[in-house]
């Protein structure tokens, strides 16, 4: 490989490792990282990989709460996603009984901070 060449791969290096560095991942509070850890277990095998191989794909939940409203048209608030998640819709299960009330909240605060 040339000089100049080389030269330019090391400034690609080095201006790609600094952008990078100023998309750092914000840190998650505890309450936030629980429900990181809910959502991996519990929502993110159809609304991130559908492995499921479901038909019909789950709306991605990233941002959820950067929109105006749900897929269904209703508002986009904590008690309307609250009532989603523990009732089911569509073909969304119902998950009551499957989250306390703590469980729940620490869901709504990581949806809150996916962006």
């Amino acid at each position: 490989m040339s000089l100049h060449r080389l030269g330019a791969a090391a400034v690609w290096f080095a201006l790609a490792a600094t952008v990078n560095g100023c998309r750092s991942t914000p840190q998650l509070t505890p309450r936030q990282a629980e429900g990181k850890h809910l959502y991996d277990a519990r929502c993110a095998h159809c609304h991130e990989e559908n492995d499921l191989a479901l038909k019909k794909v789950p709306p991605n939940l990233h941002d959820l709460f950067g929109r105006a409203a749900l897929p269904s048209g209703a508002p986009t608030t904590d008690a309307e996603v609250t009532r989603v998640v523990l009732a089911g819709k569509g073909m969304m299960p119902a998950f009551a009984g499957r989250f306390t009330i703590e469980q729940m909240a620490a869901l709504l605060d990581y949806l809150h901070a996916m962006r």
